[in-house]
């Protein structure tokens, strides 16, 4: 079935003699919106919710994920296609989980990436658990992932109870420049049996064209790229606010331990980073790691750069259970980094050891270390 055969039968489904009840998590936006307009043409009972997540004092109206014109945008996707809708507060636990782990992070020099625990314990456990309060079977988002049985039925269109038995894969997207499976790596089975993600067949052009022919008028919004909770400010002013220490300057050192500059702060620099060092040398140099015990930045040439194993921990298996012992996988250490193939090696303790086949130059503890069998997303766990 091509795509435009789909959406046409998207559109003309028959609506279900027993209707399924669903909550679609909105933003306002383009992906969550059609993803509701795509399972009400299905014949699902959808339902709206849309969460009101925390801001800093005085800046309320900018959080990136829920803005005013934000929420009014998701109340009238719901007019329109004629579906409750509820705004949630979850102002409180996300900044007791999401924000304190990034501030957290930061304080202790790793580079933490926050969007991992908002989907596991804001989106898949806090929402989620309001939309099973509602009634609901099914939680979806506009997420571009996908969902197969065990056995290859594809699970969004088999309709799964939640009671189903079996193994529930989560899938690469079809499109491979919007594909989201690494940041949702951390979802069990549990989770993985109450989610849709409608999208993960499709592209982004082909969203933005189903939401024109959905008269949906976000069909043009812009995605929203950036942290949500800081606003029209940067990470690094949000820092320096809530941890007033953090901009401690120390030495640039390099691998021979000379002091070739003075840094402005551990949390400003990543690994690999070359560019805004302030520092002058015959040959380009780039950070290879942080001395956080004696608060220094070791910067080295490229041939210094990069390592070809790391240790992960709180690593999830979206199976359900690890793997008896070493397997060969692709695994991708940041969310737009390509995948590089190694062996994970799994430990007690939900820790996990990858040895790759290569060097890389950007492995940052904090990030996800993200594994693959072809399309299939295993799981991952947190840089060490």
């Amino acid at each position: 079935m091509s795509n435009q055969e789909r959406r046409t039968f998207l559109k003309c489904a028959a609506p279900r003699k027993t209707m399924t009840k669903v909550v679609v998590a909105m933003s306002g936006g383009v992906d969550s919106s059609v993803t509701a307009a795509l399972l009400k043409a299905q014949g699902y009972e959808v339902i709206g919710m849309m969460m009101r997540l925390w801001s800093e004092p005085g800046s309320e109206a900018e959080n990136r994920c829920c803005t005013i014109d934000a929420m009014n945008l998701a109340r009238r996707m719901a007019a329109q296609l004629d579906i409750p809708f509820y705004a949630v507060d979850a102002k409180d636990v996300f900044r007791s989980t999401v924000v304190q782990y990034f501030i957290d992070g930061y304080a202790e020099g790793i580079t933490p990436n926050p969007c991992l625990l908002c989907n596991r314990r804001i989106r898949w456990e806090f929402l989620l658990q309001r939309a099973l309060a509602l009634g609901a079977e099914f939680m979806a988002t506009g997420h571009y992932a996908r969902l197969r049985t065990r056995d290859g039925e594809p699970a969004t269109e088999a309709g799964l109870p939640s009671s189903v038995i079996g193994r529930i894969e989560l899938l690469k997207a079809i499109d491979t420049h919007k594909d989201q499976s690494y940041v949702l790596h951390v979802l069990q089975q549990d989770q993985l049996n109450h989610a849709l993600f409608p999208l993960g067949e499709y592209t982004k052009p082909e969203v933005r064209q189903m939401a024109r022919e959905f008269g949906l008028p976000v069909a043009e919004r812009a995605d929203s790229q950036d942290l949500c909770f800081l606003g029209n400010g940067t990470y690094s002013d949000f820092l320096i606010r809530n941890i007033p220490d953090i901009a401690q300057s120390g030495p640039i050192l390099n691998t021979a331990d000379e002091e070739l500059g003075r840094h402005n702060g551990l949390a400003f620099y990543t690994i690999g980073q070359r560019r805004g060092l302030g520092i002058a040398a015959p040959q380009p140099l780039y950070v290879v790691r942080k001395d956080i015990a004696h608060n220094a930045l070791i910067v080295g040439k490229l041939e210094e750069l990069g390592q070809n194993e790391l240790h992960a921990h709180s690593v999830n298996w979206v199976a359900g259970a690890p793997p008896a012992g070493p397997i060969r996988a692709e695994i991708k250490i940041r969310y737009k980094a390509r995948s590089a193939w190694g062996t994970v090696t799994p430990l007690k303790d939900g820790r996990a050891h990858i040895q790759f086949d290569e060097n890389l130059r950007d492995i940052t503890p904090g990030q996800a270390a993200v594994f693959y069998d072809g399309e299939i997303c295993l799981g991952g766990g947190i840089i060490e």
